[in-house]
């Protein structure tokens, strides 16, 4: 089985090759990835050596680059977690979110189309769905769910699902999507909640939380995620969507107390900054279609998970500092030279 992973140098594309490479020994993966800032070659040095495991840098939006490496490959499968994620980057300049999103993911499927695919599975986000009231803890988003964006990111991830089912309608292309609720976990790129608290914590900066912190988000741990992909890509239905969340709600404030609490810090350390725009209030995912169809359930309880996580970035200091620093943006070029 040969299977194209594009992304896999972010954060939940890399525990994805990890996961794959581990589960699927016999699996040939291949990354792809643009190494945007939130790419991180150093992330799947552990990998490079693997015999099953190829890195190419490549922009999804190339078609040209990205037919060829089809024609190279002859890929079974492809997992598409290539990105542009960060919403506060997308208030600020929408145009290349939309081309990532949307044409790269239209480039995709037309190889998809032109070589054949077993199966092609968008990654998505909670987020295409909005947001819920905070006043109503039993509301879900499910499947069905109405589309109701609030952010060019997230609508730039709506539309590359429509686009994706509408390959599946009138080409026949297998396609499924996955909806996942908010990552944490290693290699989480620092400008992200979680990753930033912790490591300013460990420098005794000021911890910068939106309004009053009061934002929800349903928790994931990485590894969970990985592996629900796995079972989607494999079992799952074709032309179905599969919302894959944590039940683990927290709001913003708590989880950096708890941060400061895990690493001795004051939480004096919090500060209050201007909120941002359409600030989503409360996401929350039901995953009973893929526990009932798939047999997947969450393994990783946040308790655990956050010490897990920020045990990991206490022992690899050297991976995060790097990006601080902006030394790991060079180092494609110490791998491979000017290329």
């Amino acid at each position: 089985m040969n299977i194209i992973v594009t992304g896999g140098a972010g954060f939940i594309g890399s525990n994805f090759v990890f996961h794959m490479l581990e589960k699927h020994p016999d699996y040939r993966i291949i990354c792809l990835d643009k190494l945007t800032y939130a790419g991180n070659l150093s992330t799947l040095k552990s990998v490079m050596d693997n015999p099953n495991f190829r890195f190419v840098k490549l922009d999804i939006c190339d078609r040209e680059g990205v037919y060829k490496l089809f024609e190279e490959e002859h890929p079974d499968m492809v997992v598409n977690f290539a990105a542009e994620s960060h919403v506060d980057r997308s208030i600020k300049d929408p145009s290349v979110f939309l081309q990532t999103n949307i044409i790269g993911t239209s480039v995709l499927m037309d190889a998809c189309r032109e070589y054949g695919i077993k199966r092609y599975h968008q990654v998505s986000t909670d987020e295409v769905y909005g947001d819920l009231p905070l006043d109503r803890p039993d509301l879900f988003f499910t499947e069905t769910t109405p589309i109701h964006t609030s952010s060019p990111y997230s609508s730039s991830k709506a539309g590359a699902d429509l686009l994706v089912m509408a390959y599946h309608r009138t080409f026949g292309l297998p396609v499924t999507i996955s909806r996942c609720s908010n990552n944490y976990g290693p290699y989480h790129f620092p400008e992200k909640l979680i990753p930033l608290m912790i490591v300013n914590c460990l420098h005794d900066k000021p911890l910068p939380v939106y309004g009053e912190g009061l934002n929800v988000r349903d928790w994931l741990y990485v590894e969970d995620h990985c592996r629900a992909i796995d079972l989607i890509i494999h079992n799952g239905t074709v032309g179905e969507v599969y919302n894959v969340g944590g039940h683990n709600e927290m709001k913003n404030i708590d989880i950096v107390k708890l941060i400061c609490h895990e690493l001795g810090k004051p939480e004096s350390l919090i500060t209050y900054v201007q909120d941002r725009k359409g600030h989503d209030m409360r996401y929350a995912i039901d995953p009973t279609k893929i526990h009932n169809e798939l047999g997947w359930l969450p393994e990783t309880k946040f308790a655990d998970g956050i010490k897990k996580t920020i045990s990991w970035y206490l022992e690899n200091r050297e991976w995060w500092e790097e990006i601080i620093s902006g030394d790991y943006q060079t180092y494609y070029e110490r791998m491979y030279g000017q290329s």
